[in-house]
């Protein structure tokens, strides 16, 4: 491997790291086996603490290349909460409502996830790392401060559900760059005519690579000490 001309390596990001916590891992584990003093290393799109699954981390001259996954398709499994909801539409934050769900059928999910399906206008959570004033949305959120959210363009190729229990559902989402999965599940509790949260959430592809030939940090350790 040649990580100062650029490598593109695909992780599994452990539950409640932060993308960046992984990136610092992996920069740090570099140079301290080859003695760089500067080594450029990026990832390819973001995943909240509360997420794991694919993060593509690009080193050297490959971080050019970040955009360009970036702006591919991902594919997401979502785990879903049905009839209570939260501030930042995950487990962030403590459940502030509670709806009824009786009503709640699997073929009502199924025709309310067709309405998704295509290119729509979607309200990014306050509790997000979109940009307001300068400042990241989430900061005013914690400080109780109200922010606009503008409706970003997004699109969705496929939906549908994995596993339906009484309580929750699971689904798989295949969507736009830009797309907030928990916006959606948002969306979903409301076309529901009840409320949802998300509860799990697993980046599963971006683009053509898949989470199931990413390395865990154990294992890019010990490939990394053969080298």
């Amino acid at each position: 491997m040649n990580f100062v001309e650029g490598e593109v390596l695909c992780f599994d990001k452990p539950y409640q790291w932060t993308s960046f916590d992984l990136v610092k891992k992996i920069r740090r584990m570099i140079k301290i086996k080859y003695g760089f003093a500067k080594l450029k290393v990026g990832h390819a799109g973001t995943l909240d603490p509360l997420a794991s699954g694919l993060l593509i981390v690009c080193t050297g001259r490959a971080t050019k290349r970040i955009v360009s996954f970036q702006d591919q398709d991902k594919e997401y499994i979502a785990g879903i909460l049905l009839g209570k909801t939260t501030p930042s539409f995950d487990l962030e934050t403590a459940f502030d409502n509670e709806y009824p769900t009786s009503h709640i059928t699997r073929e009502k999910v199924e025709e309310v996830l067709k309405l998704f399906i295509g290119e729509s206008d979607q309200v990014p959570p306050v509790y997000s790392a979109k940009y307001i004033d300068g400042k990241r949305a989430y900061e005013f959120a914690r400080k109780g401060e109200a922010v606009e959210m503008k409706p970003s363009r997004i699109h969705i190729s496929e939906i549908e559900i994995v596993d339906f229990q009484v309580t929750g559902i699971t689904i798989r989402v295949c969507c736009s760059k830009g797309t907030y999965i928990r916006s959606l599940v948002r969306d979903i509790g409301e076309k529901l005519d009840s409320g949802a949260c998300m509860v799990s959430l697993r980046r599963t592809a971006i683009g053509q690579h898949h989470v199931n030939n990413a390395l865990t940090i154990e294992e890019f350790e010990n490939k990394l000490a053969l080298l």
